[in-house]
């Protein structure tokens, strides 16, 4: 086998697509981007941790961009600080708190790496995982996604919900979606670009990244427990991000408000079909019970429906605006690379 068939491979994401892999040489440049909200207690933890990192990466230059959400304690001055310090440090301060979504986009639009890596500032994923994923990338995968294999210091309810949000999601939304992954990533510069021209208002990057292709990889970990602070996703916005997956890569929502449509209808005609045999059968119809069940029934589902329609109404309404995702009030080491027409 020749030097150049040994560096080819095969590889398939899904049924019946099949990628030819050539490796790459180790990336030139990593970014690490990191969405930032109210982390105060973390970011000692956070930089002591990206310092030891970054010099087991050898001679690959590192950039970290570091993507402040409209903190309100002291997260952005602890920035501020780091990034005068050192100059690998990129921090990008948004207007206000625009969601870990939007945060990450913003932080992905100004890294300029041939690979980036997104990831948390609460250390729950390990960096170590990083490595591997570095290696997938040079194997010429273009996307390496963590895989959660266990999840130590979460609760018995986080676990249950995360692990049916993910199951639900690829059985009913998105038969792609990768399950027990989040953001954890890396990202090669082709891909990212690609996932970059995908200008949405209503982001659900774990899926947008599935649903842009290329040649993608589980690297399997075991996720941390938090190194400070408290959870910035409660069970709300875990629902909320799922409604945005369910009706950004879907129109599932809008069918099942159809079909209970029908199945109500159907309902209605057994009702008639009952209604008009008693009558000829000398049967008393009292229908008072049955009448205010069926109004209601009937009524519940067309305000279920109407609901659903307007979840993507509003959203089509959002879009049609043409507002940016994000605006950005200071930055900091991150000038040279602000990208052109993104936000």
């Amino acid at each position: 086998m020749t030097a150049a068939n040994q560096s080819v491979a095969h590889y398939s994401t899904q049924p019946g697509v099949r990628y030819l892999l050539r490796r790459r040489a180790y990336p030139r440049r990593i970014s690490l981007v990191i969405p930032v909200y109210n982390e105060q207690e973390s970011l000692g933890y956070l930089r002591s941790a990206l310092d030891g990192f970054a010099k087991e990466l050898g001679t690959a230059d590192v950039e970290i961009v570091l993507v402040n959400d409209g903190s309100a304690d002291d997260t952005i001055e602890l920035l501020y600080d780091w990034a005068s310090a050192d100059p690998r440090i990129a921090v990008i301060n948004l207007s206000r708190n625009f969601g870990h979504q939007i945060a990450a986009t913003a932080g992905l639009d100004y890294a300029t790496g041939d690979a980036v890596v997104l990831l948390d500032a609460d250390l729950q994923d390990p960096l170590s995982v990083i490595h591997e994923m570095i290696d997938r990338y040079c194997e010429g995968y273009d996307v390496a996604y963590g895989r959660r294999v266990a999840r130590t210091g979460e609760g018995v309810f986080k676990q249950a919900t995360a692990w049916l949000f993910y199951r639900a999601m690829r059985l009913l939304i998105y038969k792609d979606l990768q399950v027990d992954t989040g953001d954890f990533r890396l990202i090669s510069r082709p891909c990212l670009d690609a996932l970059m021209t995908m200008r949405e208002s209503h982001r659900f990057l774990r899926g947008m990244t599935t649903w842009v292709g290329y040649p993608q990889i589980a690297v399997e970990y075991v996720r941390n427990p938090r190194v400070a602070g408290s959870t910035k996703y409660p069970l709300k916005k875990m629902l909320r991000l799922a409604l945005t997956a369910a009706t950004s890569f879907s129109t599932l929502p809008l069918k099942i408000s159809l079909y209970c449509g029908l199945a109500f209808a159907l309902i209605s005609f057994e009702e008639l079909v009952r209604a008009i045999v008693a009558y000829f059968t000398g049967h008393a119809i009292t229908g008072w019970a049955s009448l205010m069940v069926a109004v209601t029934g009937i009524g519940g589902t067309l305000l279920i429906g109407v609901g659903v329609l307007g979840e993507y109404v509003g959203k089509l309404y959002e879009e049609a605006k043409g507002r940016p995702l994000y605006l950005v009030a200071t930055t900091v080491n991150a000038e040279r690379q602000r990208p052109a027409n993104r936000e």
